[in-house]
Order: C-alpha cells, then structure tokens, then sequence
C-alpha cells in the first residue's frame, strides 16, 4: 500500500512538472505573440509618421524650390538693370565724346575762316597805311616849308642869332620827339605784344585744350591714424623692442607723441616712408606686432610696392605711346609715383610735360616723338636725388646716357633748367611745357619761408630804383605794384622803370611762371576850405 502511494505521489509530481512545463511555453509563446503585436503597431506607426514626415520636407522643399527661382529671377532682373543702365552711361559718355569732336572741328573751320578774314583785312590795311604815307610825306613836306619861314620871322622878330634859335627849337623838338617817341614806342610795343600773345594764347591753349589730364596736387602722407592710444603701446612693445624692429626694418624714425589716435613717420626717402606707412597699417590690422611678424610684414610690403613700381612706369610710358624705352630705365621712372616737388606728384608732372610737349611740337611742326620722351624723361633725375650726389639734371643725364637714349633726349633733359644753351626745337618745347604744368594755378605748393622769401625779394629789387615810393608785392608774388613820385618820374620815365625792374627781377630771381610789373603814377593836389 505504501509503495502504491509513493508512486502515485512520485506520478503527481512528475504531472505537475509537465504542467509547469507547459505553461512556462504557453507563456513563452504568449508573450512573444504579445510582443510581435505591439512591435507590429509601433512599426505601423513609424511608417505613417516616416510617410508624414516624407511629405513634409517635399512641401517644405517645393516652397524653397519656389523662392530659389524668385530669388533667382530678382537677382537676373537686377543684373538687367545694371547692364541696360551701363549701357545707357556709355551710349552717353559716346554721345558726349561725338559732340565734342563736333564742337571743335567747327571751331577749326571757324579758325580758318577767321585767318582768311585777317588775312584780307590785313591787306586792307596795309593799302590805307601806304596812302597815309604818302600824306605825311606831303605833310612833312609842307612842314618843313613853315618850318623855315619860321625861322625868319624868329630872328626878325626875337632878333635873335641863328644858333641861338636854333638851340632853342633844338630843345623843343627833342622834348616833342622824345614825347612822340614813347607814343610810338608804347603803340608799337602794344602791337606787338597783342599780336604776340594772341598767336602764342592760340598755340598753348590749343595743346591744353587736346591734353585731358588729370592732375591734382598731392601730399605725401607722412602719418598714421591708429583705433586708439592702446595701440601705441603695442607699437612700442616691451622695453621698445617693436618699434626698433620697424625702424630698423623700414629705415624709418616713428615719432609716438601725445597727439591722439595718430603716429607720424619721419624719412627723407618717400619709397621707404610709404614701405613703413603700408606695413604699419597691416600690422594695425593683422594686430600680431611682434619682431618676427613685423619683418615678414615689411619683407611682403617692399615686394608689393617694388612691383607697384614696376607697374607704374609701364603704365605710365603705355600713356604716353613710348613703347621701346629700357625696362630698368621704365622701373627708375616708376620711382617718382611716390615723388613729389612743392606737393605736385613728380610722375603724373612728368605725363603732363610728355603731352603738352608733344601737342605744342604737332603745332608747330616739330618732332613729335623726341618731344614726347624728353618730356616724360626730363625730371627723371629725381626718383634717384635722395640717393646720388648731384642736381636731378645731372643725374638724368647720367641715366639716359647709360640706358642709351638718344642725344636729343639727353638735350632736352640738360637744358630744361637752362643748364645749357638750346640746340634744338624740342628742347624749348620741353621746357615750356615744363613751365606750363608746374606754373598752372594750383599745381604747386611752396613752404611758408620760401613763399615769404620771394615776396620780400620783389618789393627789394623794386625798392632799389630812384623815384619809388612804395612797392607791394601781390597776387602770391605774380604781380608786383609800385607807386612812383610824380616830381621824380615822368610818364616816359615810368615806362622805363617798369622795363628796368623786369629785367632786374629776371637776373636776379628764379620763379615759376612770369611776374607782372605794374607802375602806377599819379597826381594829387590838396586844399583845406576854411
């Protein structure tokens, strides 16, 4: 009975453990099958919610789509714009150029009618002074008939001797004559310097009038505007280490004082102020200012202002249609960009002379082209003065001898100061369009003691004449006034004196342009009513 029972306890256990059995894989297969349904569902709903946002970013991509091609057609509308607009300007700016190449050619055909005019009227008049002639021939004739009755009745009436009238008419005549000489000196010299003046007005504003340059005065800049005062003690740096490296970088002397917001640059050498002006303002900018830094800085900046050089002497000789002229002769030219004399830039001088020599020799016939180079050459000399001993005359010669210019170059570059006596036309064009571009109004700029100088010269050379009371210099110095004592000098006389003190301001004196002499003499008589 016993062993009965075991066994059935033993079959009840083994039961229930198959039945535990069985529900662990019910439960396994439950919860997988509950899992594959909601994993199922979440996927669901991530694909509607993949498919929501697909369809969100196509709209979103068609909307940028839509304001790309707006954006697009604004900037193409734009474009069109400009381009008609430009356009326009340059059909204007042609417009303009084909009216003013219409304004001269009939100021020419005016010109020439004008010539056959004068011409005739010339001839006019030459046919009336004959016929005078011979009226004051007859005349003078007729005079000399009364003359002689004259001097009977003198010396019946006076009952004078005949020497004795005749040192008396003697005295007369010659004061008539003397007279009637500074009328006919006075008419003739105004003839001669109207007609004088009109041809020589016609010739050089002819060549001004064809020279289209832009000149404007320049001033070297010799100072560097800095953010605040901070950055001068970064300049500086410790113990003055910075501001030695970029001097002794730049051959330079950096003045830091107390004017705000500013550091001024102190060369006799305008190429190396403006390596030290470039290099200070890239490393104000960069704002690494260490030795190191500042040479590479300085080394990059003398590379770029060396070609700026380079192009501006090929620029330049481009302009003025010299096209066979020694490269390193066309580099020394480019040194005057950074050049100038009393404030007027020396290379953009030296184009303007180029042009208007060269339109004055087209006037008058002479060589063109010789005219032209000795021109653009003649201050050549002064891109290298700093550095060589000698005048920049002398020193231009030099250059264009070794650079094998031609020998009427050479002239026109000697003689452009009067150094030496003119041997050719061209040479004397050269030197006045020198005269012309440096003595225009505004072209130069000259120091306060030279200025004061000058003025005070002309009122001392007028000042050293008998019979002058006053003398003012006026006008800058291009006029100079004297006042005369009516009882010391004559009408005759004044004439002379402003002859004499022209002639003494051109020996003694060296100026630009030409200085007006004017004498004024007056009289003044006073009377107190009482």
């Amino acid at each position: 009975m016993n062993n009965f029972i075991s066994a059935l306890c033993a079959v009840s256990t083994i039961v229930s453990v198959f039945i535990g059995i069985g529900a662990l894989i019910v439960g396994i297969v439950g919860g997988y099958f509950a899992t594959y349904l909601i994993n199922t569902k979440k996927m669901a709903k991530g694909k509607q919610k993949a498919v929501k946002i697909l369809e969100e970013a196509y709209a979103e991509a068609k909307t940028v789509k839509k304001e790309a091609i707006l954006e697009a057609k604004e900037e193409i509308h734009k474009q069109r714009l400009e381009f008609d607009k430009e356009v326009k300007d340059r059909r204007l700016e042609l417009q303009r150029t084909e009216d003013r190449l219409s304004q001269k050619e009939d100021f020419i055909d005016k010109k020439d009618l004008n010539l056959d005019k004068k011409q005739e009227d010339l001839e006019n008049q030459k046919k009336v002074l004959d016929d005078k002639l011979l009226k004051v021939n007859d005349e003078l004739a007729k005079q000399e008939e009364i003359k002689k009755d004259m001097i009977n009745q003198l010396e019946k009436v006076a009952s004078l001797k005949r020497e004795e009238a005749k040192e008396i008419l003697v005295n007369s005549m010659v004061e008539d004559a003397r007279k009637d000489a500074y009328k006919l000196v006075k008419t003739i010299e105004e003839n001669a310097t109207n007609e004088a003046q009109k041809k020589a007005q016609n010739i050089v504003s002819l060549a001004i009038q064809k020279c289209a340059t832009d000149m404007t005065s320049e001033v070297t800049v010799t100072s560097v505007a800095i953010p605040n005062d901070d950055m001068k003690g970064r300049i500086i740096g410790r113990e003055g280490r910075n501001i030695h490296a970029i001097e002794n970088a730049t051959g330079v002397d950096l003045i830091v004082d107390d004017t705000p917001e500013l550091i001024t640059i102190s060369c006799f050498d305008p190429i190396r102020r403006e390596v030290a002006r470039l290099a200070l303002e890239k490393l104000i900018l960069d704002g690494r200012i260490h030795p190191t830094r500042i040479e590479e800085i300085v080394q990059k900046v003398q590379k770029d202002v060396e070609q700026s050089i380079k192009e501006a002497g090929e620029e330049a000789v481009e302009d003025a249609g010299i096209y066979n002229m020694h490269p390193e002769l066309v580099k020394i030219l480019g040194r005057l960009k950074y050049r100038t004399s009393y404030g007027q830039n020396v290379l953009k001088h030296s184009l303007e002379t180029c042009y208007i020599a060269g339109l004055l020799a087209a006037e008058v016939g002479a060589d063109v082209k010789i005219a032209k180079r000795g021109g653009l050459l003649h201050d050549i000399g002064k891109a290298l003065d700093h550095e060589l001993e000698g005048t920049h005359v002398s020193i231009g010669v030099d250059l264009a001898k070794k650079y094998k210019e031609s020998p009427e170059v050479i002239h026109c570059i000697e003689a452009h100061h009067f150094g030496v006596e003119f041997h050719s036309v061209e040479a004397i064009l050269v030197q006045v369009a020198d005269a012309i571009s440096s003595s225009r109004p505004g072209a130069r700029r000259e120091t306060l003691d030279t200025y004061v100088k000058r003025l005070e010269k002309l009122e001392e050379i007028a000042n050293s004449f008998n019979g002058v009371e006053k003398s003012y210099a006026i006008q800058a110095g291009r006029e100079v006034r004297i006042i005369v004592k009516p009882e010391e000098i004559s009408d005759a006389d004044a004439m002379f004196l402003a002859k004499d003190v022209a002639k003494k301001i051109e020996d003694e004196m060296e100026y630009p342009g030409q200085i007006k002499v004017n004498v004024i003499r007056e009289s003044r008589f006073q009377e107190i009513a009482k």
